[in-house]
This record gives C-alpha cells, sequence and structure tokens, in this order.
C-alpha cells in the first residue's frame, strides 16, 4: 500500500521540498493552501512537481474545514507545515499569527483525535521558542522564553502537540528547526534579501542594501536537508520531539561578507544600516544542539552557512544568465 501525505501549507518552501522529498519515496502527496483554487504554488511548478500533487483548500482556523479535508483525504502522515511563517512580520500581525500557528496546530489535534485514525503529525516547531540562550547551545530540554509574537505561537504550538501525545497517545511530534534556507525563500527574508542585492550590484542593476542588526547571530542550515529530518521523525516507533540544527552559528554580518565574496565584492562598500529595520525585541544568539536527532534518527547536517550562501548565489546567479 502507498502511504499518504498531507502537507498543509505546501507552497511554502518547506512545503515544496518536502512534496519532492515524499514523491520520491513513492508517497502519494496531496497538499493544502488557503485557496487552493487561487494559489500559484510557484514554488512547486519551480520544482517540476505540481501536477503530481494533489491540491485541496483548507482554512486551518477553521475546525469544520480541518475536518473535512482529513476524512476526504485519509493521510497516513500530516506535516503542518502552515501558518504566519516571519518573525517580523509577527510583530505587526500578532494575532494573525498566533491564531494561524497554534489555533490551526491545535484544529489538526483535535480532529486527528476526533476520527480515531492512526495517524502520524509531524509539527513544524521553531528555534525562536527558546529566545536568547547565549553561548549555551540549546536541546530539546532547554526552557522556552520567546522573545517575539512568532516564538509566542511556536510555542504554544508546541506544548498543545506535547499534550495531545501525552493525554490521548497521539503520535504528534515537532521539529524545533533553525534558520534553514533555500532559492525557494521570498525576499522578505533577509537571507534572500542580502542574496538577491549582492547578485544585482554585480550586476550593475543596484547598489546599495540597507539591513538592521548584523551582528546577530543564527544557526543557518539547508532547508532541503531539514525537510528529511521531519521524514524521518514520523517513521520512528515513538513519538518525539527534536531539535534540527547545524550546532554552527555565525554572525549575520558573516551571511553579508560571504554572499558578496561570492559575487567578488567587498559587503562593506555597499552595506548600511539601518534603525529602521530594528525589530522591537530580537535574539542575539541562535545555537542549536542537533545531538539527539543525530543519535536517534541518524540526521546531520552536510552543509553550513558558507554553503547555503554559495548555493543560494549560483541559484540566483541564474537568473542573470
Amino acid at each position: 500500500m502507498q502511504k499518504k501525505a498531507l502537507i498543509c501549507g505546501v507552497s511554502g518552501q518547506d512545503g515544496a521540498y518536502l512534496a519532492e522529498l515524499l514523491l520520491n519515496k513513492g508517497y502519494i502527496v496531496c497538499g493544502t493552501s488557503r485557496d487552493a483554487q487561487m494559489s500559484s504554488f510557484y514554488n512547486l511548478v519551480r520544482l517540476g512537481i505540481c501536477d503530481q500533487i494533489k491540491l485541496a483548500s483548507v482554512a486551518l482556523t477553521d475546525f469544520r474545514s480541518v475536518l473535512q479535508v482529513l476524512t476526504k483525504i485519509q493521510p497516513d502522515e500530516v506535516y503542518n507545515l502552515a501558518g504566519q511563517s516571519s518573525v517580523g512580520l509577527s510583530f505587526d500581525q500578532p494575532v494573525e499569527t498566533l491564531e494561524s500557528i497554534a489555533t490551526g496546530t491545535l484544529n489538526l489535534l483535535e480532529a486527528i483525535r476526533f476520527i480515531g485514525a492512526p495517524i502520524k503529525l509531524y509539527n513544524a516547531g521553531s528555534s525562536e521558542c527558546f529566545g536568547n540562550t547565549g553561548e549555551q547551545p540549546a536541546d530539546e530540554n532547554t526552557p522556552f522564553r520567546p522573545r517575539s509574537p512568532y516564538g509566542v505561537a511556536k510555542a504554544t504550538a508546541f506544548w498543545e502537540v506535547a499534550n495531545y501525545r501525552e493525554a490521548y497517545g497521539l503520535f504528534a511530534c515537532s521539529g524545533i528547526l533553525y534558520n534553514h534556507e533555500s532559492p525557494l525563500r521570498p525576499e522578505r527574508f533577509v537571507t534572500q534579501k542580502i542574496i538577491s542585492a549582492a547578485c544585482r550590484i554585480a550586476q550593475g542593476t543596484d547598489n546599495h542594501l540597507y539591513l538592521g542588526n548584523l551582528s546577530v547571530r543564527r544557526d543557518w542550515g539547508w532547508a532541503p536537508e531539514y525537510v528529511n529530518a521531519m521524514y524521518l521523525m514520523l517513521q520512528q516507533e515513538q513519538p518525539d520531539d527534536y531539535v534540527i540544527a547545524t550546532g554552527e552559528t555565525s554572525k549575520l554580518e558573516d551571511f553579508v561578507a560571504q554572499a558578496f565574496a561570492c559575487v567578488g565584492l567587498d559587503w562593506q562598500e555597499y552595506v548600511t544600516t539601518d534603525s529602521s529595520l530594528l525589530r522591537p525585541t530580537d535574539i542575539a544568539v541562535g545555537r542549536g544542539n542537533p545531538a539527539k536527532a543525530k543519535e536517534k534518527l541518524g540526521w546531520q547536517a552536510q552543509y553550513i552557512m558558507k554553503d547555503v550562501v554559495r548555493m543560494m548565489i549560483e541559484e540566483k546567479q541564474k537568473d542573470y544568465l
């Protein structure tokens, strides 16, 4: 019997790469967005897999809508990658962020419990839940102290998953993922903003890049690797939560320098700090400890920040050929 997977948020970066991975493993893949008839599913088209995926509309904040799609599709596995995905935007849209993430996750859990079928659920957690941990790498036992509405919403969803797993015996996992990038990132994410600006400046179509706090430090990985960790979590005998990270941390300034170096430029000649781009609160250092994922899942990141930058630059430069 072919396994059937439902990916909520299939049109995003992670959803598209996960869909590609599962198709390659022989899954029947179904994907949702809020309005499947109006969505362009650009990332699925870009990967050349859109016509291989069964698409459906669902509003995760509407319990009836969630129940309908689960009953109709009858998936073996559900991957919850939906919801407002920008930390910066969450300060402007805190209510939408909380509802789309926390209420959406709760509706999935409750619908799975209501149906009573042995559906396995993966929930997209976030390192933003940890807040500032200083130089100490965060693992699965590190307390949550989120510093953004996005982090608060993700922390809420994490504990919903843990509660349903313990109270009702659901096979439900959260992956606490650190930053992971790819060419599918939109430009509202600072990493793609940097990559795109470096390529434009190198081509002579732009001459400057404005950024916020360059001293923040993050653990950057490669998105196609991280979706494999999601898949592996649902293949285990027992459900559990895992930190997914490279274990290496770099300054945003280092990311910028690497991107400009890849196109033969000195970043300091083109980059200016703009205080209007600073967030009300931010995480100074993001550092993850992925030891449990390596031990239990056999998962380990193969690409670190410099590799991620190089691969993103190489893909973006194709736009100028």
